[in-house]
């Protein structure tokens, strides 16, 4: 049985700015208005469901607080070099200099800020932070940086 959640419905989503170093085009400073979605595969449990909506909704709105409205950064980059000082955050990377203020950053636990690395990295949390009833196996993440393109990451419980 598979539970799905498509934020592009449920309003899960939020806009952010990142670029990817390298890359011809996304090189660039540049935004998405990005939608989540979510998939819980496992068998119904004894209330009747494969877990709760509500609860599962509640999740996924915490973590798009911490999302919108920021510019995405990768502290794990070997591409990008990230200086915090004064409340500031500077980014290096080839050749260009960014300085943003610290309150409109996210500092990312990756290499860099594709939609397949922050699909992993919110499953990564979301595993991390929620109690799964016994009877769901895995869960998935897919972000939407626009409709039709979407990055699915999915990881056993």
């Amino acid at each position: 049985m598979i539970l799905e959640i498509d934020g592009g419905y449920s309003g899960l989503r939020f806009s952010a700015c990142h670029f990817i170093p390298r890359h011809e085009k996304c090189s660039r400073l540049h935004g998405h208005s990005y939608i989540i979605r979510l998939r819980l595969e496992g068998e119904i449990g004894e209330d009747g469901m494969v877990m709760d909506f509500v609860a599962m909704k509640r999740k996924l709105r915490e973590l798009i607080e911490i999302f919108d409205h920021k510019t995405l950064l990768p502290s794990k980059s070997d591409t990008v070099g990230i200086t915090i000082t004064d409340g500031s955050v500077e980014a290096v990377s080839c050749g260009k200099r960014y300085v943003f203020p610290m309150e409109d950053v996210v500092l990312l636990d990756i290499p860099t800020t594709t939609a397949e690395e922050m699909s992993r990295l919110m499953v990564q949390q979301i595993a991390g932070s929620v109690e799964f009833p016994s009877n769901v196996r895995s869960v998935s993440v897919g972000l939407d940086e626009e409709r039709g393109q979407t990055a699915w990451f999915t990881q056993e419980i």
